[in-house]
């Protein structure tokens, strides 16, 4: 008795329908992608340099404890409040001389900040912080610069740093882009974003 050859499976469109399930995955999957801090690192330098001395008046210390709680020079304060006070210094203006700012807004309190180049922020948290808090506060310092950026864009250019930023990237953007890169040097230089994060205490 003959034996009956088994039925085979034509597997010669499985290739064909494996790649067209590879690009199908690849069009329709969206890839997250994490959200940082924004942050220039200083450039690497070959031989110690001495860090630049500066005055404990133009030191702005913002500090995180373990348990979410902020304190501004030592003082408690709320959230909401952070940004107004970090403008408050930024702005102030105290300098005479050399020091002195002719653009700032600010009271002019001797005891704060001589001037916004000279003005710096330091950020101290503690191992435990919260993530969620200590973003919130980056973003309220940030936010700080930002408001001063934007006044005196407004002030020099009629329009905003932001709008300026965005422009720049805009790739319909039909003006002096070289022009432009300028300009946001110059806002830049007005109000450095000077924000120094010290090592987190255990």
């Amino acid at each position: 008795m003959a034996r009956r050859a088994a039925p085979e499976v034509n597997a010669g469109s499985m290739a064909d329908i494996a790649f067209l399930l590879l690009i199908f995955f690849l069009v329709t999957t969206t890839i997250e992608t994490d959200s940082g801090i924004s942050r220039k690192l200083p450039p690497p330098q070959d031989e110690e340099v001495p860090p630049p001395i500066l005055k404990e008046k133009n030191i702005f210390v913002v500090e995180l404890n373990k348990n979410n709680d902020l304190l501004v020079e030592e003082t408690p304060m709320e959230l909401k409040d952070l940004r107004e006070a970090a403008i408050k210094f930024l702005d102030n203006g105290g300098g005479a001389g050399e020091d002195a700012c002719n653009y700032c807004q600010g009271s002019k309190d001797p005891s704060s900040s001589d001037n916004p180049t000279k003005a710096v922020i330091s950020l101290r948290n503690n191992r435990e912080t919260n993530y969620e808090t200590y973003i919130a506060v980056q973003n309220e310092l940030v936010a700080a610069y930002t408001t001063l950026r934007n006044r005196e864009a407004q002030r020099l250019f009629g329009k905003t740093f932001v709008q300026m930023e965005k422009e720049l990237k805009d790739v319909n953007y039909t003006g002096n882009k070289e022009s432009l890169k300028e300009d946001i040097k110059k806002i830049q230089f007005l109000f450095p974003e000077k924000l120094s994060e010290a090592e987190p205490k255990k």
